[in-house]
């Protein structure tokens, strides 16, 4: 059974002309690494110590971050056998940082926060960790692989996917599968979002779960 999480509502429609009609998705939940973090629906950050830029933007959803965040809407659950893809285009910047999805998320209004996050790079890297409360213990240091598309010039496309079967946990990226995982030791079950680090500039066109048979 596939759950679509994202309908493109407005195909063909230029970006640009959904400028005036951008708002904060009210459902989303946004937590910051460090200290507090404030929503905000316009372009320019006021304070980038704290401010991150999330809007419906049909097709998707566009985040610009100040500090590093995970963001998810809280209907995003996933456990047992399932796959989570999403399709992203990140826009020129300096900053060499991650950004990706997360699964098996758990306490993530608490001090317990718990997940697994795998995360892309600008550079054609990728980093698969885990967060346990305040630790964030690395499973796959940062890697390059021919199958992410590294922002050179314009926006660069991927689709990132992870895969969770019984004992195992695979990621691909644009179709291909970069690693495999045991997943034995790996939370799994749970919340499912976003992860973006610091002072990115990104479009999610798209984000969905596919439940498996198990």
């Amino acid at each position: 059974m596939r759950i679509p999480l994202l309908l493109a509502l407005l195909a063909g429609t230029p970006l640009v002309a959904q400028e005036t009609a951008l708002t904060v998705p009210v459902q989303w939940k946004v937590r910051a690494d460090r200290g507090t973090v404030t929503v905000v629906p316009d372009a320019d950050l006021a304070n980038p110590r704290t401010d991150v830029r999330l809007v419906t933007m049909p097709p998707g959803w566009h985040i610009t971050t100040g500090p590093a965040v995970i963001a998810y809407d809280p209907a995003w659950v996933a456990s047992g056998s399932y796959r989570v893809e999403m399709e992203s285009f990140l826009f020129p910047g300096e900053r060499q940082e991650g950004f990706g999805l997360f699964v098996g998320g758990r306490d993530l209004e608490g001090d317990d926060q718990t997940y697994l996050y795998v995360l892309l790079r600008k550079d054609g890297q990728l980093l698969v960790k885990r967060r346990q409360g305040a630790e964030t213990p690395t499973i796959i240091p940062w890697m390059a692989h021919p199958a992410v598309v590294p922002q050179t010039e314009g926006t660069a496309k991927n689709v990132l996917a992870v895969d969770v079967a019984a004992d195992s946990v695979r990621v691909f990226v644009n179709d291909r599968q970069v690693t495999a995982l045991a997943r034995a030791s790996l939370p799994t079950n749970g919340q499912v979002g976003l992860r973006v680090n610091h002072a990115l500039n990104l479009h999610v066109t798209r984000v969905e779960i596919t439940k498996k048979q198990e």
